[in-house]
């Protein structure tokens, strides 16, 4: 067990012996294409990472031992993951480290790193470090530091777990031979990962060369396109992607005859880097700062076109651009509503609108307030704007029965299907 160095605030630091020493680094799971990717990139700069899988109720149990229950529930998931992984006996809790994103933004997550240190003490694991993966200078550890080579491989795996998740969700409710798609999801994670360590598909040219190798390969998956329900996911991010947090949502859905659209990644980190640029528009600051941003996120734009070109070319439907869907808020919500997702999840929903997916499930934990406003808040507003609209705002907490939310998602169907018949397409039925 290497030696525990502590800061001059009484933190724990992860340090350059606990990396020698290959402590193991738990990171608790999002999305899985994404983050898979991810944590491959991890590995291949040495540390001894593992992406965590471990589900079921007694994770939320877990959390609500250590944590307190008017806690974000995407905080009650994280951390009950992670010291449910630690109590799991699998890992050497003398040498293990534990990862969690710190967004240093209003919103309640940039707090979660504090309330995991409190809650390993109360469990007993106060020996465990915690590291925390931002791009802000919150906190620093010898043995871990997030290097360019490293943000640009993570940056590519973004890129392609947004590709990859789109067209499996285009590809899998149509396909003939069941398992195809997610054959070619798991081909192509394990694919980028051996390009990525290997020092390729990073560059821009490579990004569209591996985009183009993905459509290419899921536009041979043979498919009967059928009439079927059109869903649209939107949500606070984790219960949006993650199946721990919204009950496998995207499983149900596929099992109930639908085809989903789940807005990829690259929008929300878009949306974050304008706001640095919104927030110098709206209340001044350094204008060298503001030039800075603006490369950054004319550099995000161009990657967005890249996945837009290749699925186009490929027959495949891409969402609409990230200045599209900013456009469709303005008169609506102010671009100042910014904490969590802010106006980017009433975007998310009239676009997905336009684009034929009027069926959305807004996914929420419960007490989130920035999704109360800009989710539920606005599904009135909506659906007088475009009468399509057939919204239903679920929320996620320890205490919702899994039946009573998808018996309202079931709600929200029997109308799609009612509507896909007045429509004259035939009624799909549950696979």
């Amino acid at each position: 067990m290497a030696k525990l160095v502590y800061d001059k605030t009484g933190r724990l630091v992860f340090t350059k012996e606990m990396k020698k020493e290959e402590y193991t680094i738990l990171i608790p799971m999002m999305a899985r294409i994404h983050f898979s990717i991810m944590s491959n990139v991890f590995i291949h700069y040495g540390y001894k990472a593992v992406l965590l899988e471990n589900e079921g109720p007694e994770i939320a149990q877990v959390g609500l031992k250590y944590v307190h229950n008017d806690t974000c529930y995407p905080a009650l998931l994280v951390i009950g993951q992670l010291i449910h992984a630690l109590q799991s006996g699998k890992y050497d809790v003398n040498k293990t480290a534990l990862m969690i994103t710190q967004t240093g933004g209003g919103c309640r997550a940039s707090n979660y790193i504090h309330l995991l240190r409190k809650a390993l003490v109360k469990a007993g694991f106060e020996n465990v470090p915690v590291i925390s993966l931002n791009m802000s200078g919150l906190e620093k550890n010898s043995g871990f530091s997030l290097t360019l080579p490293m943000i640009r491989r993570i940056a590519a795996g973004l890129i392609y777990g947004d590709m990859i998740m789109a067209l499996d969700n285009q590809t899998k409710p149509y396909e003939i031979n069941k398992g195809d798609s997610a054959a070619l999801v798991q081909k192509w994670i394990d694919k980028l990962t051996e390009t990525l360590a290997n020092g390729h598909g990073f560059t821009k040219k490579e990004i569209a060369e591996n985009l183009d190798s993905i459509a290419n390969d899921f536009s041979k998956v043979k498919v009967n396109r059928v009439p079927k329900v059109k869903v649209g996911i939107v949500g606070e991010i984790y219960v949006k992607y993650s199946g721990l947090g919204n009950n496998n949502l995207e499983q149900f859905l596929y099992d109930q005859g639908c085809e989903v659209n789940l807005p990829g990644i690259l929008g929300f980190a878009l949306f974050k880097v304008d706001n640095r640029m919104e927030d110098i528009t709206l209340y001044g600051g350094s204008k060298a700062k503001y030039l800075v941003v603006k490369k950054l996120f004319n550099y995000l734009i161009s990657l967005e076109e890249l996945i837009i070109n290749s699925q186009k070319k490929y027959g495949f439907r891409p969402n609409g651009t990230y200045a599209h869907t900013k456009s469709l808020v303005k008169g609506m919500v102010g671009y100042g509503s910014k904490m969590g997702e802010g106006w980017l999840l009433t975007g998310e929903m009239l676009e997905l609108i336009e684009s034929g997916f009027e069926n959305i499930v807004c996914t929420q934990p419960f007490g989130c307030l920035p999704n109360h406003i800009n989710g539920k808040g606005m599904i009135r507003p909506i659906k007088m704007l475009d009468q399509r609209a057939n919204i239903v705002a679920i929320d996620y907490d320890p205490g919702a029965p899994k039946v009573n939310q998808e018996n309202r998602i079931k709600l929200m169907l029997a109308v799609a299907r009612e509507q896909m018949n007045k429509n004259g397409k035939a009624e799909p039925s549950a696979d």
